[in-house]
């Protein structure tokens, strides 16, 4: 059980598997190929794969690909190339949305300045300045919510109408956070101007 083979049952084997080579293979086989030698996977595998000789030059290659994704994030933001943009602003159902609030006027995107403006009339010591600029902003608040309704049932309609059966999920509120920016400000950069059909 345990002897060694002999001389003529390994010769055998081997004739079998030269047998084997010189037979047609089949091209739906899986494999399709010689099995390589252990010693030219690992050389493959060492050629393939290159691994930083220390922790400091991984760190500092770990850190060199995050600073240029983010470098190239930031070109995308400010030009508009859908390729490098974040998860969060990709895709043509997002692009729709950025430009539908972008071609349209809101009363949100004057809340930061208006804001401030009412903090500094409320630090004037007249009272009648401070009930004035508290109900000013009382009602500049009621109708941003205003504003936001308008905007949000006309963009869920226009991304139903231009986007039947696609998952439009998030989008009306994505649209409506950008009204809140100053049209300055918003990234990824607006492409369309102001009356322009998105």
């Amino acid at each position: 059980m345990f002897r060694r083979r002999s001389d003529d049952a390994s010769s055998s084997a081997t004739a079998l598997a030269e047998q084997d080579d010189n037979l047609p293979r089949d091209p739906q086989a899986p494999k399709g190929r010689p099995t390589p030698k252990r010693s030219e996977a690992e050389a493959h595998r060492r050629t393939r794969v290159t691994v930083p000789k220390d922790r400091k030059e991984a760190a500092k290659q770990s850190r060199e690909r995050m600073r240029s994704e983010r470098e190239k994030q930031r070109t995308a933001l400010l030009e508009g190339d859908e390729r490098y943009l974040p998860a969060r602003d990709k895709g043509p159902v997002r692009r729709f949305a950025r430009d539908y609030v972008d071609s349209r006027w809101s009363l949100a995107e004057f809340f930061l300045p208006y804001a401030v403006l009412v903090l500094v009339l409320s630090v004037v010591p007249s009272n009648l300045l401070k009930l004035a600029s508290t109900l000013l902003f009382l009602l500049f608040f009621v109708l941003v919510i205003a504003d936001f309704l308008r905007l949000g049932f006309g963009l869920r309609k226009a991304l139903a109408t231009n986007f039947p059966g696609q998952n439009a999920k998030g989008a009306v509120p994505y649209g409506l956070m950008r009204t809140l920016q100053m049209r300055r400000l918003r990234l990824p950069k607006p492409q369309v101007k102001r009356g322009e059909k998105p």
